[in-house]
């Protein structure tokens, strides 16, 4: 259950439903620790040297003119 799905105010009232809801989110907590982690959709590293820095950008630069 994301918390981003909910969208609306609601009252959990009662014991039994604060349970429900309670073990709703604790359910949800444990399946996202099952999950595989995904690697990231881009590549990054990073850039110490002012070399390694000119090169970048002088690169960046060149696919960027217009």
């Amino acid at each position: 259950m994301a918390t981003s799905s909910i969208t609306k105010n609601f009252v959990v009232s009662g014991t039994e439903q604060v349970e429900m809801f309670a073990n709703a989110i604790e359910e949800s907590y444990q399946e996202s620790l099952d999950r595989p982690k995904k690697a990231p959709a881009y590549k990054s590293r990073e850039l110490r040297a002012p070399d390694e820095i000119r090169k970048f950008m002088e690169k960046w630069k060149k696919a960027h003119e217009g």
